[in-house]
């Protein structure tokens, strides 16, 4: 019954604002355009800010409130995380592209444009907070009031107070039962010296105490920094691709204003575009005519190619000379992998299908790869696991491109003996991320493999099992601190390439899924890493081989003779599977060859008939593997490279 009950203000000729007499939702419509004109809101009643948090612990929900509140979407409508448009993030209940809405809301009587940006929680997908903390003032740092501070917590924090912002700290699903407020307060009091007064406790869920955050959203944060006078200058934080319009990219402007018909440059590119539309998130695309410096737009002006939007690069206008932004500093990927298709028939498609999403996803690194065994492909950078994961989902759901991902493996640093030759660079190390390109051992004079300082928080009842599991991946304790009287946080330097597969998986399992988990880079390291060469009859076969520490060079080469062992079919000859390091054999099985009992149609005579046709098998048998080119199906290939 109170939607119902509305009151009409006049607010100018011809424009009117609709107010709910609870006070809990605003919204403005006008009688032609339906809509209030975003250019003359000024720069100081503009607020452009974040949600950082954990996975899980209610970014998304706190936005549909967000979203409710001040009228950009029906309460009640049934539709839960509006922000998260892609079926991978609705399946998987993860958050995987930060997404932008502009917000209307009234306080104290004047009209305010909150730009909310939704980011990830997942450690793999901090490139998207990073680029999306370029365009802010200020951040919702949310945390779960039941599961208290976790690693990614810890992780965005510091991103955040790296970048001079604003901090809102916050406390969500407090109405569940086993939800301990003052626990986690005197948590972020601990770890990041936060009065527990100014923590908002709300429930996204329930809408209790969404009001007091837009209050503090707009009290605490800045207004933007920005010179409405200046030339137009813009930072372009993101992009994506319409089949349509090309490339859509999205800019934060920080001077000037831009119109439609006007003509830009990259700074980056030294292209030119003339404006075509210009757009608004409220969280449905709004076109308007005009964008001011202080908001964040989306504009379209004919760029084609997904080459041409580079991520942090500074637009303006042509014939003016203005400095460029500090842009983004692109994040190094930590994971390669091979991406093939399925028939080399579909290698324009998948192409296409590749370029158009890292368009989206500017994180992920492509280099042409070729293997004579899947043919054509590219070798791809991602920034972690799940990262990969996700890159496949999206190329299949969203382009209908399938794709042969081989096993992950990370990039690897040798410094090669001093030779005659000597680099075009001038130094003598060597950077690898494919297996096959690794030099000879007798080349080698020190390899080095990435490190990581993971952060792992933890009921304390969990700790021998989970410092067990870190010591056998040659993790080295570096801190241990209590959080509280329940909790610990532990910091571990470890090697990338003993977390990247099923660390986190074996983690959850050891911690009944309490324990969460956070890395950040760390340089490399020094290491006695080998090449595992798989051999079959004597032939190495390159696709196969791996590069492994050789703690572990035993152990890993028996478990693929095994598994290639079930994976190869018979042949008409015996088939020696053997994994190698430096020429010595560290593991072996025999694939059986086909028997055919040659004798069958014999029925009687002398026994040196039959022993004539045996000894004839024999010998022709051992022609036969002298000049036999062991088959191996592609379906084995895909079958032993793919994760």
């Amino acid at each position: 019954m109170l939607l119902k009950q509305l009151v009409f203000v006049s607010v100018s000729r011809n424009c009117h604002r609709k107010i709910k007499l609870a006070g809990s939702f605003q919204r403005f419509y006008c009688d032609k355009k339906k809509e209030v004109d975003f250019s003359e809101i000024p720069v100081e009643r503009i607020r452009n800010f974040s949600i950082i948090a954990h996975v899980d612990h209610g970014k998304s929900t706190l936005a549909d409130r967000l979203l409710e509140f001040t009228g950009a979407i029906k309460p009640n409508s049934g539709q839960n995380q509006v922000l998260d448009k892609l079926q991978v993030e609705r399946e998987r209940g993860i958050t995987v592209k930060a997404q932008t809405a502009s917000l209307l809301y009234q306080w104290n009587d004047e009209q305010y444009l909150l730009n909310l940006i939704d980011t990830p929680g997942h450690v793999d997908f901090s490139n998207e907070v990073s680029r999306s903390l370029l365009a802010c003032q200020g951040v919702i740092l949310l945390v779960d009031a039941n599961d208290g501070v976790q690693a990614q917590t810890v992780a965005n924090f510091y991103l955040a107070f790296g970048n001079d912002l604003v901090i809102i700290p916050v406390l969500n699903k407090i109405d569940l039962k086993n939800s301990n407020p003052d626990r986690v307060c005197k948590q972020l009091e601990s770890l990041f010296d936060i009065n527990p007064k100014e923590v908002l406790k709300i429930s996204a869920k329930l809408g209790i105490g969404i009001e007091a955050v837009l209050e503090r959203v707009i009290t605490d944060l800045p207004a933007p920094s920005v010179n409405r006078t200046a030339p137009f200058r813009a930072l372009l934080f993101d992009s994506s691709y319409d089949r349509y319009r090309g490339v859509l990219s999205m800019v934060y402007l920080t001077d000037g204003s831009l119109k439609i018909g006007d003509h830009i440059e990259s700074c980056y590119s030294k292209k030119q575009y003339e404006v075509k539309m210009l757009s608004l998130l409220k969280p449905q695309e709004q076109q308007v005519d005009k964008l001011m410096a202080g908001q964040i737009g989306m504009v379209s002006c004919n760029m084609r190619s997904p080459q041409e939007a580079h991520i942090g690069d500074t637009l303006y206008l042509i014939g003016q000379t203005v400095e460029p932004l500090h842009g983004f500093t692109p994040i190094r990927p930590m994971v390669f992998a091979g991406v093939y298709p399925m028939d080399q028939s579909q290698h324009v498609t998948l192409r296409s299908a590749i370029e158009k999403l890292t368009l989206n996803d500017s994180a992920v690194t492509v280099e042409i790869d070729s293997s004579p065994a899947l043919g054509q492909g590219w070798r791809l950078g991602f920034l972690g696991l799940l990262h990969l994961e996700v890159f496949s989902q999206r190329l299949q759901q969203e382009y209908g491109a399938e794709a042969i991902l081989t096993a992950p493996s990370v990039i690897y640093k040798v410094k090669l003996k001093p030779t005659k030759q000597t680099f075009k660079d001038g130094t003598d190390i060597v950077c690898i991320n494919n297996p096959a390109l690794w030099p000879d051992t007798v080349k080698i004079e020190e390899c080095f493999e990435p490190m990581v300082i993971g952060t792992i928080i933890t009921p304390d009842k969990y700790l021998g099992p989970i410092m067990s599991l870190c010591m056998e991946r040659r993790g080295v304790q570096k801190s241990a601190v209590n959080i509280d009287n329940e909790r610990v946080m532990l910091q571990y330097d470890m090697p990338l390439c003993e977390i990247i597969v099923d660390f986190h998986d074996a983690l959850k399992s050891l911690s009944s899924g309490y324990a969460s988990f956070d890395y950040e880079d760390n340089g490399y390291t020094s290491s006695n890493l080998v090449k595992m060469n798989i051999l079959l009859n004597g032939e190495a076969i390159e696709e196969l081989s791996f590069i492994v520490h050789t703690s572990k060079a035993q152990t890993m080469g028996k478990q693929m003779a095994l598994k290639l062992k079930d994976m190869i079919p018979r042949q008409m000859v015996n088939i020696a599977v053997q994994a190698t390091v430096g020429g010595k054999v560290l593991a072996r099985q025999d694939i059986k060859a086909y028997r055919k009992d040659v004798t069958q149609w014999l029925y009687g005579g002398d026994v040196t008939r039959r022993k004539k046709l045996l000894a004839q098998q024999a010998a022709g048998k051992k022609k036969m593997r002298m000049i036999a080119n062991i088959s191996v199906p592609r379906d084995t290939f895909i079958n032993v490279l793919k994760r």
